[in-house]
């Protein structure tokens, strides 16, 4: 990675705080709750999101504090190719403009983690932060689909925590709601999980054969958390 790779998603994701936490507040009535699970933890996280909207990815670093440690915020995002077939989203997505805000592609089919998330893990290991969205797309219908065993080994590799969230209210959100007012947006932050937590099942030595994935059984745990999350609060 460029030495540089820091500089631009904290610029970009600082300079449009204020107008996107503003507009938030009016248009959706923007709430946050369990940030206190997350303020204490040095830098260096995994947040696992639920995905129901593209605005998701500008919710999460509109819900920190402005001089929060943990900005920037670095994304795991699908290759280019993926928005070929995405009409418009094609020009936009997977490119520079993604680099400039932080997210960095993983490659598909190669059914290998360490080959696909080395990158991601670096970012980790360097102290920064990283939004992993663990059922690998946006929900059609706003329900929580199975999470993949990407967001567990991230985890495992770097050593860091993984913190569950929920966004609520974002699925389905029309112009006209947004601009009316009619639906109300709350990003709900669970309490970090560690990765003696997370592979207790195996004893911290996960297996990955034909028979068994305990990357996959350690995100069920992460999944869980996100849906105890969206259930808890309105």
């Amino acid at each position: 990675m460029a030495p540089w790779y820091r500089i631009l998603p904290n610029i970009l994701q600082r300079g449009i705080w204020v107008p996107t936490r503003l507009t938030l507040r009016f248009f959706v009535h923007f709430r946050i709750t369990g940030w206190q699970q997350v303020a204490s933890l040095p830098r260096g996280v995994i947040f696992a999101l639920n995905h129901s909207s593209e605005l998701d990815a500008v919710i999460l670093p509109a819900s920190f504090p402005f001089l929060s440690i943990l900005f920037p915020m670095f994304y795991l995002s699908r290759p280019r190719d993926f928005y070929k077939r995405s009409g418009w989203r094609q020009y936009f997505y997977g490119g520079t403009l993604f680099l400039m805000w932080g997210a960095y592609p993983a490659p598909v089919n190669q059914h290998n983690y360490e080959a696909s998330l080395k990158h991601h893990v670096t970012i980790l290991q360097r102290g920064n932060s990283l939004c992993v969205f663990p059922e690998g797309g946006v929900s059609p219908d706003g329900t929580l689909r199975k999470g993949r065993g990407g967001v567990s080994y991230l985890s495992w590799r770097s050593g860091k925590p993984v913190v569950p969230v929920a966004i609520k209210g974002s699925w389905g959100m029309s112009i006209g709601d947004f601009l009316l007012r009619r639906k109300s947006i709350s990003i709900n932050f669970g309490d970090p999980i560690f990765p003696r937590e997370l592979f207790l099942h195996c004893q911290g030595e996960p297996v990955v054969n034909a028979t068994q994935n305990d990357f996959n059984t350690a995100t069920v745990f992460i999944m869980s958390k996100i849906s105890e999350l969206k259930e808890r609060y309105p």
